[in-house]
């Protein structure tokens, strides 16, 4: 697409490749600023993944050298000033805040700018890769506003009250060291390496039985909201039920046979 179509509201950018859906952030001309159409088709990348039978993992990953500066506030402000969602009620919630849930894993690539909704998303993913040059800040305390997608509970859930309170308070500037340090990111690798590495993960995840890892993202899911103890209560049912898949016994065929399984989501 060239610079003379391009829409000035941004746009999603989806391709599959394999089992994996590959989700693009993609108006790098305004350091990939949010805009409420890029917040539907986000979503509508999320239920894609989510519906799809073939699709087993998502990336989310951005076009140009930053992942996010933050919301186009001119643009997004009116929404909010009106009380309405971005994200459309119909629709996968990338945040993952409310029904339907993402049963399905995310990978995340960030490099460069990847400010507060940036951050939102990253605490949302299942599992994310920072480059070297990221710069993440939360900075709606700066703006008259506070974080609304995450950022206040999940940053004290990953980071502990002081060092959540400590970013959140004040807005600051954190590096990929510190986001490394405080459990945000789960690796950090050279510029231009972290889409690379995130696809490489994620198709590591894509080998494995499907159902298996949606009922252990549930089951963790189930954990962290309600509990261990709730999570432990559906573990029988759900061992059970995969027991008896398809994909189990292919699992113990392969261990026989010593050879790679081939899993249908079954």
């Amino acid at each position: 697409m060239n610079e003379a179509q391009r829409d000035p509201d941004g746009r999603i950018k989806l391709e599959q490749r394999g089992a994996l859906l590959l989700i693009g952030i993609d108006r790098p001309e305004k350091r990939n600023g949010f805009t409420p159409k890029m917040f539907a088709e986000l979503a509508a990348a999320y239920t894609r993944l989510e519906q799809d039978p073939e699709l087993r993992v998502g990336v989310l990953y951005a076009e140009g050298d930053h992942f996010t500066a933050g919301l186009d506030m001119p643009k997004c402000a009116p929404l909010r000033k009106e009380g309405k969602p971005y994200i459309p009620p119909a629709e996968v919630d990338p945040f993952n805040l409310r029904e339907p849930l993402r049963s399905k894993p995310v990978v995340m690539a960030l490099k460069g700018i990847s400010f507060t909704v940036a951050i939102e998303l990253m605490l949302a993913a299942d599992i994310v890769i920072a480059a070297q040059d990221c710069r993440f800040s939360q900075i709606e305390v700066k703006r008259g506003i506070m974080a609304g997608c995450g950022a206040t509970f999940r940053f004290v859930e990953r980071a502990g009250w002081g060092n959540a309170m400590k970013l959140l308070l004040t807005g600051d500037e954190f590096d990929a060291a510190e986001a490394l340090r405080l459990n945000f990111v789960q690796e950090v690798v050279p510029v231009g390496e972290e889409l690379p590495r995130a696809i490489a993960l994620a198709e590591r995840i894509a080998e494995q039985a499907p159902l298996a890892v949606q009922a252990t993202l549930h089951n963790a899911h189930t954990a962290v909201n309600f509990g261990w103890q709730a999570a432990y209560a559906s573990i029988a049912n759900t061992q059970r039920r995969l027991f008896n898949t398809e994909d189990a016994k292919e699992g113990v065929q392969s261990f026989i046979e010593k050879r790679p399984a081939h899993f249908v989501g079954r």
